[in-house]
């Protein structure tokens, strides 16, 4: 018997990268910079090394060991232990804000363009959904008008993206605190997926956080974007402790915790010198990369618009080619061994998301590939 689907919205973006992102050559689908192995985490620290071959398989404290969230917390102004919760991936601290916040049937409001989970779980949910837009024409900046009129009495949370992904945009001050008067008139909560904080373009400083901004906010990271370690697992939500005790009721649900082995190397990675040291890594990628990027589309003349971007590894590229973008990220997997994500995954077709934070040994012959097939449209 074949389950009942009708109803359900699939995470297509996700749905795509799980097929296909093992079986191409070059993947420029992922949305973080080139992978850190073990061996350069750790390096010599034979220390480091001891500690984690001592490490008993079993499971560790289920909202997160102390040192990991003591770690955490300090990244965060006015962050304690007690306002951390640690997760199985950001994606996980995403699931567990929206069950714990929005019920069936309330009501919450979406940037777009955005990391479409939020967006799909709300609609699965059975909450009422309503978006609010980045404005290409003002380089990605927010419609706060927009965002005002959508906002409305019940309205449980407004979630978004910062920097964004997949445009790469980030928020200023001023925007930021408009948001937060706009979500305390009504006493919604703000979601903030704050993946890509550390991982700037353009500045050497920081992405700040919503959370300490306002007294209803769940701000969400992981290891994955301005760390280079997806494969660890391990996110984390920072709010309220009354909040966090509703999300971790659910992760027992669902995870019960992350590794043991995750947690212990998560925790040396955000000592401070450490992550300075893989936030540095990160950047040095993403910095090296758009410039080869840029290069390559100034190669292939009026194929592309230009392009606005301030932090992240992916960009957001508008093509003038006459194709739809998942046609031509299909066009792309099947006759090039190239993996991207078409623009309407975000519903923006004409648009496609590539990585850039790769060494030149893979971006450069990636973005070959894909020029090949771009000419042979033209």
């Amino acid at each position: 018997m074949q389950p009942n689907t009708q109803e359900f919205q699939p995470f297509v973006m996700e749905r795509m990268m799980s097929r296909y992102e093992q079986t191409v050559e070059f993947n420029l689908s992922e949305s973080g910079v080139h992978p850190v192995t073990v061996e350069e985490l750790v390096g010599q620290d034979q220390r480091i090394l001891d500690e984690v071959l001592k490490t008993e398989l079993t499971y560790p404290e289920v909202n997160g060991i102390p040192e990991l969230r003591q770690n955490i917390a300090a990244i965060y102004q006015g962050a304690a232990e007690k306002n951390v919760l640690v997760t199985v991936g950001g994606i996980e601290a995403n699931y567990l804000a929206v069950t714990s916040l929005v019920q069936p049937g309330e009501h919450m409001v979406v940037m777009v363009p955005n990391y479409m989970q939020v967006w799909g779980l709300a609609k699965n949910r059975g909450v009422e959904v309503d978006t609010f837009g980045l404005e290409r024409s003002r380089e990605w900046s927010p419609d706060l008008d927009e965002l005002e009129d959508r906002v409305k009495a019940g309205t449980r949370l407004i979630a978004l993206c910062n920097p964004n992904n997949p445009t790469g945009s980030i928020l200023t001050e001023a925007e930021m605190d408009r948001i937060v008067e706009i979500a305390d008139s009504v006493g919604a909560f703000i979601l903030s997926d704050e993946v890509y904080r550390g991982a700037e373009r353009s500045t050497d400083t920081e992405t700040p956080s919503f959370f300490g901004r306002y007294d209803r906010v769940v701000a969400v990271s992981s290891m994955s974007k301005a760390y280079g370690m997806p494969g660890l697992r391990l996110g984390w939500a920072v709010s309220d402790p009354g909040t966090l005790d509703a999300m971790w009721a659910r992760h027992e649900y669902l995870t019960i915790s992350a590794t043991a082995v995750s947690m212990k190397l998560g925790e040396y990675a955000l000592r401070p010198e450490v992550r300075q040291r893989l936030v540095d890594r990160t950047r040095r990628f993403i910095r090296q990369g758009f410039p080869n990027l840029e290069e390559w589309m100034a190669r292939y003349g009026g194929l592309f618009e230009s392009v606005s971007h301030q932090a992240s590894a992916v960009a957001l590229l508008p093509y003038t080619l006459d194709i739809n973008s998942s046609d031509l990220a299909e066009r792309l997997r099947v006759e090039k061994s190239v993996l991207v994500v078409p623009g309407d995954h975000f519903g923006m077709d004409g648009f496609m998301r590539v990585s850039f934070g790769l060494p030149p040994e893979i971006l450069t012959p990636a973005l070959d590939r894909i020029g090949e097939l771009l000419e042979s449209l033209s």
